[in-house]
């Protein structure tokens, strides 16, 4: 290390380290919405990296780094508190349980990855590359494990930069890996010779902000279906309570219904997740007036449903009379939300998941599946939280677009309901695949096969959009090979840093 990185290492004590390396993740965190700073991602995690790598054993590099996970991911998630305080009287209690919960136990892939890398390689140059790579792998391992949660990772950071583009090379892997490794480089650089060099990597995660990378979209066909994505606004409090069911219901009538805009009679009209008054079974009369309201437009619309005995949360495609054409059912859902881990001791203990609705939870679905639309082409459904997963649409034949319905109003209206459609704009460009939202109070939006937003609705209103079908691309790269691509280059800078460390001692 240089001797002005040797003498700041000396001056921190235990708790300055791990607080500067909690207020480096947290500061990072600012370049999710609803922030959108991402200038600050590259300088706040090379901080972050040089204080792993300056660490003087694997235990204090361990430590740094699980700071560093939890003030990321206290500022990134602290939305999850949102949900107890719908009904605060009986849930309110558990809110700090939740957040410390959460950002702790997240937390621990980043204190994982720091201290390995501390095992394998001494302080200095070596380390922040080898925790670079490990850091890669260790956020593809969190969007894998126990079910997975890709929420916020550190490539999500450049969601709202130029750098999206190149989510359709690599995918969001690969933008962690672009944020991360050019400040691991930063801190390597300043841990080697100083300030000035370190700079460097920092104005190339500058430039590849901000320099535009590819072109627009070409415009849709002017025979393209026009859509119409319907924006209830149901309050989550108000929402399931039985005299605000039918307002909510005749506002999503109205909506429907509503004059045709410029572009003329909608073909299809979507409305969001859990949008159906009635389980399925039980929604004839519902349908019919769906049906009379679309005006001979088909529909998509969110709903509850039991296949046999097994409640679902469902997404089903009515034809112009209202007649059932075809169902999907969620196949990922929500722990502690949608269904309870270890059921049966659950059930025993009377806990029962916040967004349940049908008794015993939600029953998963079969699967990834894509619902033929006929003239409307061949569409992958994703109901609220699948919309995270890059992978699942990769199990299944490319579509022609994607569409996701979802609730967001358990989660306010300041960060959540931003970051989850910043993670559709990634789906897009990931896929080079359009992307129709409807969301129960925002944020509605139409998603070109780029990842930008052509329109899109306000949070906490009612209303409609009315928009053609965005024109699909060819297959990405990322479509065609997935994270492996990314794996696997994050496996060879983490070998390469180990290999480093071990040459720089032996000489």
């Amino acid at each position: 290390m240089s001797e002005g990185a040797r003498a700041a290492e000396a001056a921190l004590g235990r708790w300055q380290g791990r607080a500067l390396a909690s207020f480096g993740g947290g500061t990072a965190a600012l370049a999710l919405p609803p922030f959108d700073a991402w200038l600050v991602l590259f300088p706040s995690l090379a901080m972050v990296c040089a204080l792993v790598a300056s660490a003087p054993d694997a235990r204090t590099a361990g430590w740094r780094a699980w700071f560093a996970g939890a003030g990321w991911f206290g500022v990134a998630m602290h939305w999850i508190v949102q949900p107890f305080f719908v009904d605060a009287a009986t849930h309110g209690w558990m809110a700090p349980f939740a957040i410390i919960l959460m950002a702790g136990g997240l937390a621990l892939f980043w204190g994982l990855a720091g201290w390995i890398a501390a095992r394998f390689c001494s302080a200095g140059p070596a380390r922040a590359l080898t925790f670079a790579g490990l850091l890669v792998l260790a956020e593809a391992a969190r969007g894998r494990v126990f079910t997975g949660l890709p929420w916020a990772q550190p490539g999500h950071g450049l969601i709202g930069s130029e750098a999206l583009a190149l989510a359709a090379l690599g995918g969001p892997l690969a933008l962690t890996l672009l944020a991360v490794g050019l400040a691991a480089c930063s801190a390597a650089l300043y841990l080697r010779f100083g300030p000035p060099l370190s700079a460097v990597p920092l104005a190339a995660g500058l430039a590849t902000g901000l320099i535009p990378w590819v072109g627009p979209v070409p415009a849709p066909a002017d025979d393209a279906p026009v859509l119409r994505i319907v924006q209830i606004n149901a309050p989550q409090a108000l929402k399931w309570q039985p005299d605000m069911i039918p307002v909510f219901f005749e506002r999503g009538l109205g909506l429907t219904q509503a004059a045709p805009g410029p572009l003329g009679t909608p073909d299809l009209v979507i409305w969001p997740e859990t949008s159906l008054p009635t389980i399925l079974r039980s929604s004839d009369e519902a349908r019919t007036r769906i049906s009379e309201a679309a005006g001979g437009a088909e529909v998509l619309i969110g709903g509850q449903r039991y296949a046999g005995i097994e409640p679902r949360n469902m997404l089903v495609h009515l034809e112009a009379d209202g007649a059932i054409a075809q169902v999907y059912d969620k196949h990922h859902l929500v722990p502690f939300g949608e269904f309870m881990p270890l059921r049966g001791l659950a059930d025993d203990l009377g806990l029962a998941g916040l967004a349940q609705q049908l008794s015993g939870g939600y029953r998963p679905g079969g699967g990834p599946a894509v619902m033929d639309l006929g003239p409307f082409g061949r569409a992958f459904p994703m109901i609220c939280y699948e919309a995270i997963f890059p992978h699942y649409i990769r199990q299944v034949e490319r579509p022609d677009w994607m569409v996701q319905v979802t609730n967001d109003a358990w989660f306010g209206s300041f960060s959540m309901p931003y970051q989850h459609l910043a993670l559709a704009q990634l789906r897009a460009a990931e896929q080079g695949l359009p992307l129709i939202r409807a969301a129960n109070t925002g944020v509605s939006a139409v998603i070109d096969a780029r990842g930008r937003v052509i329109d899109a609705l306000p949070m906490d209103v009612d209303g409609v959009i009315d928009a053609r079908l965005p024109t699909a691309l060819p297959a990405t790269v990322y479509a065609r090979t997935g994270d492996w691509p990314a794996m696997i280059l994050a496996i060879f800078v983490t070998i390469g840093g180990i290999a480093l460390g071990r040459l720089r001692a032996s000489h």
